[in-house]
């Protein structure tokens, strides 16, 4: 009885009181204590939404493409018919596991320039569990990088190689999590055949890695088969004779799949791109709440939230399961240049330009890809070129929408979205909240296989990273 008048009580507060959001918490606070000392619990033991839940809930439905919540919910990994891939790579269990041990695998690194580089570097050198599948560091370091620290934080390079000689990126390099919602990849969305990327067929030139966009691939197959030589990968019959259950589950994963093709980067890197495709940060309790535990999120994330999908508009770019989109925007950002790390800037030109330096049209310049937007508290650098430290500080870089990179202040193609938001300090709080804690997932490490064939450490095999993991 005592929940029942709870509730009508409830339902008749909010109806004469919908404008004074503050006072609806406290009555709702007053409530629960009520509800708590009663020791009362609904009859179904499910759990009421609060106010806030149903504001939260109802701008979900309103704001996403399908008018349902749903659209924001990211699948199980193993939920293979309902993670987007590739139709010319469909998923399946062997193709993920096979990928998993290769996108973790050292001994793939074996085209390095420095004989000490051997067998040390994998794709997750630069793309690891521990930094939400980035690289730890402002600037990621492939070949010739040394130490690992806990997350990847005090990677540098060997002094033994000369900065030409680094496996370096000229750009701040994205994460690998919840790629399988873009058809397009990297900042300037290069790699892929297909959607985005439709009509740019005059810019695949030949002999360059951008020319594996001629298979006909996605992004995500793309990026990983041209990514095996870019960053001197390679297998020959004596790998294959060293570690033949390798050969053996591409035997089961791609029977159809010519030999050449099969034992070569295409298919080592159709593999890695399927287990690419399946690390999907959906134990994040935002994900949880959308699945209906309301308990999941804090009252201020879901102000957070309110704030996101509602106030600061953040879902106009930052929508779907990921929270990104497949277009391109201005926003002013700095890039990565000498004045913020220590390492040269190879392409760094071209990679300026973003979208440009890929399409060759200036109206696509200085526009970067929406990046996705869960476990941003893995790493300290935002922003294309890393230049942002902390969550808080790019949602203040958005909200006073100054232009960072002052040589193309007032450019035409800086972003029409790119206004202020008019935030207070509650909601930037509460948005931080939100962006840090409710889209963050703990458990990235089931991602991480327990050993690799070679029984090199993951994810790097060099000493200082060995000594720093505790690697025998």
């Amino acid at each position: 009885m005592i929940w029942v008048s709870l509730k009508n009580a409830l339902f008749f507060y909010m109806e004469i009181n919908k404008k004074n959001l503050q006072s609806k918490y406290l009555f709702i606070a007053v409530c629960i204590s009520v509800f708590t000392l009663s020791s009362c619990t609904p009859e179904d033991g499910i759990e009421e939404p609060t106010v806030i839940d149903q504001e939260l809930v109802d701008l979900l439905n309103s704001t996403s493409e399908t008018g349902s919540l749903d659209y924001f919910k990211i699948p199980q990994s193993d939920d293979f018919e309902d993670i987007p891939a590739d139709p010319k790579n469909p998923l399946t269990a062997t193709k993920v596991e096979l990928g998993k041990m290769f996108f973790h695998e050292t001994e793939l690194g074996s085209l390095p320039k420095l004989q000490e580089g051997l067998g040390t570097y994998s794709c997750a050198s630069c793309h690891h569990a521990a930094a939400g599948f980035q690289a730890g560091v402002k600037q990621g370091i492939g070949e010739g990088g040394s130490g690992f620290g806990s997350m990847g934080e005090s990677r540098t390079a060997n002094p033994n190689y000369e900065d030409n000689d680094l496996d370096i990126q000229p750009i701040r390099t994205p994460t690998a999590l919840n790629t399988a919602f873009q058809d397009v990849m990297l900042w300037n969305g290069q790699f892929g055949a297909t959607g985005t990327n439709a009509g740019t067929e005059a810019q695949w030139t030949a002999n360059t890695p951008i020319a594996v966009n001629e298979l006909g691939f996605q992004g995500l197959e793309t990026q990983a088969i041209a990514g095996f030589n870019v960053h001197r990968q390679g297998v020959n019959d004596e790998f294959f004779t060293s570690y033949p259950t390798y050969k053996a589950m591409l035997d089961e994963a791609y029977p159809d799949l010519p030999e050449n093709e099969r034992y070569s980067n295409i298919g080592i890197g159709l593999a890695i791109a399927a287990f690419e495709r399946t690390l999907l940060s959906n134990e994040a309790p935002f994900q949880k709440y959308l699945n209906g535990n309301r308990a999941e999120l804090t009252i201020p994330q879901k102000r957070g939230a309110l704030v996101f999908f509602g106030k600061g508009n953040c879902v106009s770019c930052h929508t779907g399961p990921a929270l990104n989109n497949m277009e391109f925007f201005a926003l002013g950002m700095k890039d990565l240049d000498a004045r913020n790390t220590d390492l040269s800037i190879p392409g760094a030109l071209g990679a300026s330009k973003g979208r440009g330096g890929f399409t060759k049209n200036a109206s696509d310049d200085f526009k970067f890809k929406t990046p996705q937007l869960y476990n941003l508290q893995d790493h300290n650098f935002f922003g294309h070129g890393g230049t942002f430290e902390s969550i808080e500080d790019i949602i203040r870089y958005k909200n006073a929408a100054a232009v960072e990179k002052t040589a193309i202040a007032g450019h035409q193609n800086l972003a029409d979205e790119f206004v202020p938001l008019n935030l207070n300090d509650s909601e930037i709080s509460d948005l931080v909240d939100f962006l840090s804690n409710a889209l963050y997932d703990r458990n990235l490490t089931r991602f991480v296989p327990g050993s690799v064939l070679s029984g090199g450490c993951i994810p790097n095999n060099d000493a200082q990273t060995k000594a720093d993991l505790g690697c025998d």
